[in-house]
This record gives structure tokens, C-alpha cells and sequence, in this order.
């Protein structure tokens, strides 16, 4: 036996490197994302997660999402944990898929039914696969740089994925109908579905909320060509309205792309749907070993459950301007010129002119050592187990690594 640890990042990130492409993919490498970010973490407790060294963070970036009532979320977890003893994967799925559909149907006003999976990708893709059964066309609108998921039609990196994959794939630029128009008119007549965020939250970039008259402008554009409006809710539901998080501006889509969130960490996505589009969404064979596991849809029902029982959505936005409003103190006491952008509820912070994003790197590097989890580049979340005290808690860490960055650039 060798005497090097086995536990602590360093020695995971050694031994990983020997038997995982690259020590670690996707999105949650942390090699993307400074050097001061851990890689393994081993648990998390309501606002807080800790990394296999044993630091203690507030969580800033719930999980990259998922995790919305809070880590280890007691009500959630017991639902999870009675459905696994009764049984998850069986030959069929149990009960609870019913159950979780109708309150999916029942609290979504866009939704007749609902169809279940296991990550964003797949609900995303699956939502097209409706669309373009529906329609017998090809084409998907698309705004420029938004995020849907990891399969070749979507994905954001190209190695692996071959020009074909990407040809039914038409840009536009968000929150620019005219752009949206001629978008539509490059695909003559073919276009299947339009998908778009309920708001920009692209990285490396400010966010940008949808306009009024853009979400409106879509839908009357999709009721035109005859083509399906597809909202992609995997990153931003059920932190903005439960109903849908264009409920607000008055826009209902035909489909929408929900997870992330839905379970507070199990592995769960849907589908849901207009009942025009029922017969299309019969028609698919759309499938996974693990899609109709009953323990996550447990959790997802619980969550769901929580979330509207002690309006978890005003929670958050509480907890998000408590947070916004503290950032920005901080930032001009130490004569800092930040930008904050998209909802309060899954925010960003970036420096004025900090093209390199020399200054958000060693800012939010400071934050980890002062025990604030958050990043530089992609948006953060917020859930309903960010209190007062957890929020003063990470305003204590950001503005010491306010006064870090000070120290090391002057102030602006």
C-alpha cells in the first residue's frame, strides 16, 4: 500500500488523473475555473458545503443549481429515503410518476402533461423531438451563445460533433425580435420549435432579462410560423415563478424544458406540455434505464411541495437582494465599479471593464479563502435556506476579499 492520502483534493485530483479523461469533464471541472477552486467536495448542510479538505463554505452556487431548499433538505430527504426502501428502479414505474405529473399540471398553467428524465439535455432534446414531431420540420431558432444542454446539437464545445449535427441550428441574437424574424425567414418556412432562455445568463457575459415586448414578440412569431415556443427552465425554474418563469410577462410556451432544481440534487428533468402537442409527445420513442426511477420523483415531488407551501421563490428573492444590496455597499466603500445582472435570485457580479476577468478571478479566489463559494464567470444561485444570517455570513467573506483586491490592484 502506498502511504500517499487518499482523501484531500491534491491526492483525489492525482488519482483521478490516472483513471478519469483529463481528472475530470464538463462543466464542474474545476481546472476551468481558478486555481484556488476545489474539485471533490464530501458534504453539504442546509447553505453550507464542504470540499475534501475539510474548508466550510457558504454555498453561492447551490450545487451549479440543483439545489434549492437546501443541502440535505430534511422533508425531501425523508421522501427520497421512504421511496428507495419501497423500491427505485423497478419493472414499471411506481405511483409517484403519477402523482408528480398531476402536480406538475395542476401548479403550471402551460402544462396538460408532463413527460420525466434525468438532466437538462435530455428535456431540452426531448422538448425538440415533440416540436418536430408535431410539426414534420427540421429547424430549432436559437439565441446566440445560450446554453441547452451537452448533446452535438447543442453542445457549446465542437470535438466530437460533426457539421450535420449542427446544420437544423439557426441564431439570433436575444432580446432582438427583428433578429428572431430573420432568423425565421433563413430557415423558409422550416422551422419546428423556437427555444429560448427565460433570460440571457450566457457566461463570461452580464445577464440580461428578457424584454416585454421580445417574450411576446417570440410567442406571436412561433403562433405565425406555426412552430413550438420552447422555453428552457432547466437553469432558471422554479426560482423565478413556479408557474413558469414567463408567467409574469404574460407568455405561456407550448413546451417547457424544466430540471436542475425540481429535486433539490436527485437526478430528475421533465417535460412539460400544451395538449396540442400530446399526440406528438405520445409518439416518441424517448427513453432511459433510469428515466422512470421513482426516488428522485419523490424528492421532486417534496421540493415542489416546499417550495409552494413556504413560497420558496420569495425566500429567495429576499435572500438575493439582502445579498445585492450588501455587494453593492461593499464594492463603492472600496471604490469598485461592478456590474449586477440577471434576477436576484440566480445573480452574477462582474467588474467594469474587467475584460481578462483578472479582477473577478482574484476576487472570487478571495472569496473561497474567506469561505464564500461563488465564480467568476457563470451566474450564481440563490435557494430558500439562504437566511439573513447565511447572507451576513457571506457579506462578511466578500468584503474582505474586497479589501484583498484593493490591496492588490488600488481601487478604480
Amino acid at each position: 500500500m502506498s502511504d500517499v492520502p487518499t482523501t484531500g483534493d491534491a491526492s483525489l485530483r492525482s488519482r483521478a488523473a490516472k483513471v478519469i479523461p483529463g481528472g475530470m469533464y464538463g462543466h464542474l471541472n474545476a481546472a476551468l475555473h481558478g486555481e484556488k477552486y476545489p474539485q471533490f467536495f464530501v458534504r453539504g448542510e442546509g447553505a453550507r458545503q464542504w470540499d475534501a479538505d475539510g474548508r466550510e463554505y457558504v454555498d453561492l452556487m447551490c450545487s451549479w443549481g440543483p439545489v434549492i431548499v437546501g443541502h440535505r433538505n430534511p422533508r425531501v430527504e425523508a421522501a427520497a429515503a421512504a421511496q428507495q426502501a419501497a423500491g427505485d428502479c423497478l419493472n414499471g414505474p411506481g405511483p409517484i410518476m403519477v402523482e408528480l405529473a398531476e402536480l406538475l399540471v395542476d401548479l403550471i398553467p402551460s402544462a396538460d402533461w408532463a413527460m420525466f428524465s434525468k438532466n437538462g439535455t435530455d428535456a431540452t432534446t426531448q422538448a425538440l423531438m415533440v416540436a418536430r414531431a408535431a410539426t414534420g420540420r427540421t429547424k430549432v431558432l436559437v439565441a446566440h451563445g445560450a446554453y441547452h444542454g451537452a448533446d452535438p446539437w447543442c453542445t457549446p464545445g465542437l470535438s466530437g460533433v460533426t457539421p450535420n449535427q449542427r446544420a437544423d441550428t439557426i441564431e439570433f441574437t436575444y432580446n432582438d425580435l427583428a433578429s428572431a424574424e430573420a432568423a425565421a425567414a433563413q430557415a423558409e418556412g422550416d422551422v419546428a420549435a423556437i427555444l429560448v432562455t427565460p433570460f440571457k445568463h450566457d457566461s463570461f457575459e452580464d445577464q440580461e432579462l428578457a424584454e416585454t415586448a421580445f417574450a411576446r414578440g417570440v410567442r406571436a412569431l412561433a403562433d405565425r410560423l406555426g412552430a413550438a415556443l420552447v422555453i428552457d427552465d432547466v437553469r432558471a425554474g422554479w426560482r423565478l415563478d413556479l408557474r413558469g418563469s414567463w408567467e409574469p410577462l404574460g407568455v405561456r410556451p407550448d413546451l417547457t424544458a424544466w430540471s436542475k432544481a425540481m429535486a433539490n440534487g436527485f437526478p430528475i428533468a421533465a417535460v412539460t406540455g400544451a395538449d396540442a402537442l400530446r399526440c406528438a409527445a405520445q409518439s416518441l420513442y424517448s427513453t432511459g434505464s433510469f428515466w422512470f426511477s421513482a426516488t428522485a420523483m419523490a424528492a421532486a415531488k417534496a421540493t415542489i411541495e416546499i417550495l409552494r407551501e413556504e413560497d420558496g421563490v420569495a425566500l429567495m428573492r429576499r435572500a438575493g437582494t439582502r445579498l445585492r444590496e450588501g455587494l453593492a455597499a461593499q464594492a463603492t466603500s472600496h471604490g469598485f465599479v461592478v456590474n449586477q445582472t440577471g434576477p436576484v435570485q440566480v445573480p452574477w457580479l462582474s467588474f467594469e471593464g474587467d475584460e481578462t476577468l483578472e479582477k473577478a478571478l482574484h476576487w472570487a479566489g478571495s472569496c473561497l479563502d474567506e469561505g464564500v463559494f461563488l465564480h467568476a464567470w457563470h451566474n450564481w444561485f440563490l435557494s430558500a435556506a439562504h437566511t439573513d444570517e447565511e447572507i451576513d455570513r457571506a457579506l462578511q467573506g466578500t468584503d474582505a476579499a474586497f479589501a484583498k483586491l484593493r490591496a492588490a490592484f488600488g481601487a478604480d
